[in-house]
């Protein structure tokens, strides 16, 4: 039996971030995860780091997050590779710049001012290769873009270095509570001990909390992603759409990444997916749309990441309403890796303090009192 403060399930970035900031507060943590360290959703991203166009009730948690992007060295020991040039979302017609406007004048009734409005000359400004048709957008200058999988490594190495135990290829079957601990049995025989157990558990995080008593309908997507030929530099923000699913961004080394919510088939039971040819062609076409210097750009690449979705598109954080001893951070719609490093100190203080400052009640697990089903995806 190996015993730990605190058992995390699931080594994505939000696992190891919940480890890292419990590592600093002096727990002692152990990390299961049943395939290796970002192998899902964290380490296949986008890697958009943006507080543009979130939910309402992200936002104070995008903004928070924010801050510590911008010292992120400070607390990994690593860049991760961000870089912030910005995000920007384009208007295609009048009606989309009009809902626009009004998100961002919604949000400075609520005090936030980091989204501005772009008129067509100021998009032209920041965007010089969009297509003439676009007719506005809005912006966040301080937002961008950072490597998924460089991220989590950085993540996980920095709480190994705290003391932090990680286990690969270890997946959990059953978590029950023993006199005052919580055990795992994992299916190679392996059996842990905490007082503590935090479900990062990703798109299996629905599972998991159906197998403590408290199911959620979650359901496994797979967002697809497809990277270019190398072509001339000519973009620094990450760009989307507001009529249409885009997130496109160019690398240094001229590659473009392009995606934005078009999915394929997700197998989570097998661990793997299976791309949608048609959706990567509508994707494509956005872009020779809005980018006219892309419609001769090789695709040389794409994949696809098994992500967990919740009906109202935000994420579970916070304890278990049933559960003693037992917390949540999973579910984050397509939209969790900006949110990690923030999250995973939440969590850290809901172990070790009870509470936290920062407003995540829209988040509770309370709101799915009563839902059946996991997505039929099995345990972790």
């Amino acid at each position: 039996m190996s015993r730990a403060d605190v058992l995390v399930i699931g080594g994505g970035l939000h696992g190891c971030s919940a480890a890292l900031h419990l590592a600093r507060r002096g727990a002692a943590v152990t990390v299961i995860e049943k395939d290796h360290v970002g192998r899902h959703a964290s380490g296949v991203n986008a890697g958009g780091v943006r507080r543009l166009g979130r939910h309402f009730a992200e936002v104070p948690l995008a903004v928070a997050a924010m801050e510590l992007w911008h010292r992120i060295g400070e607390l990994v020991d690593d860049d991760c590779g961000f870089e912030s040039h910005g995000q920007v979302k384009v208007a295609e017609n009048e009606a989309e710049m009009e809902a626009l406007a009004a998100r961002v004048a919604a949000l400075r009734v609520q005090g936030f001012t980091h989204e501005e409005v772009l008129d067509r000359a100021a998009l032209r400004e920041a965007v010089p290769a969009l297509a003439p048709h676009c007719v506005g957008g809005i912006i966040a200058r301080a937002d961008g873009a950072a490597l998924p999988f460089r991220t989590t490594l950085a993540f996980r190495r920095k709480a190994e270095a705290l003391g932090v135990r990680f286990r690969e290829g270890v997946r959990v079957r059953e978590v029950r509570r023993k006199n005052g601990d919580w055990k795992a049995a994992a299916e190679n025989g392996e059996k842990f001990a905490a007082k503590v157990v935090v479900n990062a558990a990703g798109a299996w995080g629905g599972a998991i909390a159906a197998v403590l008593g408290e199911p959620v309908p979650l359901e496994p997507r797979a967002l697809m992603l497809m990277i270019s030929e190398r072509v001339e530099c000519f973009l620094d923000p990450v760009v989307g759409a507001a009529g249409r699913p885009l997130s496109f961004k160019q690398y240094e080394n001229g590659t473009v990444l392009i995606g934005g919510g078009y999915q394929g088939r997700a197998f989570p039971e097998e661990n793997r997916t299976v791309l949608d040819f048609a959706g990567l062609a509508k994707s494509a076409a956005t872009v020779a749309e809005l980018f006219p210097l892309m419609r001769g750009a090789a695709i040389v690449r794409a994949w696809a990441g098994i992500e967990g979705f919740l009906p109202d598109e935000i994420p579970v954080i916070g304890p278990s309403m049933k559960a003693e001893g037992v917390f949540h951070s999973f579910g984050f719609c397509g939209h969790g890796f900006q949110l990690g490093p923030l999250v995973g100190a939440i969590t850290a203080e809901l172990v070790t303090t009870g509470r936290t400052n920062l407003p995540i009640g829209p988040f509770s697990i309370r709101r799915f009192a009563g839902a059946a089903g996991t997505g039929g995806v099995p345990a972790h």
